[in-house]
């Protein structure tokens, strides 16, 4: 075996090229492309997630409909323009707004009416006594409970 020609240094400096042309692939570098690309996908499905519920509040958008707008006025759809993209709201009787369709973003339901609560014993029946109106008490009366109550204090 014959030594290598050239001074040392020489050496050293092709050995050197000879390993820097291997890309190296370590474990952090695949972890930090797999982030990437997990970050890139949750990107993309967020933003398929609100155009898709974009689409289907728009879809329940009629006349008569109770609506928000993205500033927080409450009202009614009036009328919808489609070629122009436009809302007219009726925020109380005879005050209409017209806005970008697109500022409307809450379709508000009417709340559920609650049924009244009836019992299905006689105990309602009995719980009028207790709550008949109690003794009405002169000033001066009242007065002397005061100071009485204050004495008891002290």
């Amino acid at each position: 075996m014959q030594p290598p020609r050239g001074s040392a240094r020489d050496v050293a400096v092709n050995q050197n090229v000879s390993t820097e042309r291997n890309f190296p692939v370590d474990p952090m570098t695949i972890l930090l492309f797999v982030m990437l690309g997990l970050f890139v996908f949750m990107m993309f499905r967020r933003n398929k997630k609100t155009q898709q519920q974009q689409a289907e509040m728009q879809s329940k958008f009629a006349p008569g409909v109770d609506v928000m707008t993205s500033f927080g006025l409450f009202g009614r759809i009036v009328s919808i323009d489609e070629a122009e993209n436009k809302v007219v709201i009726e925020l109380s009787p005879g005050n209409q707004a017209t806005v970008h369709r697109q500022a409307v973003t809450k379709v508000v339901e009417a709340p559920a009416e609650e049924a009244p609560v009836v019992p299905d014993d006689a105990s309602s029946l009995t719980t009028a006594d207790a709550e008949a109106p109690a003794a009405v008490e002169t000033p001066e009366e009242t007065i002397a409970r005061l100071n009485k109550e204050d004495k008891k204090d002290n």
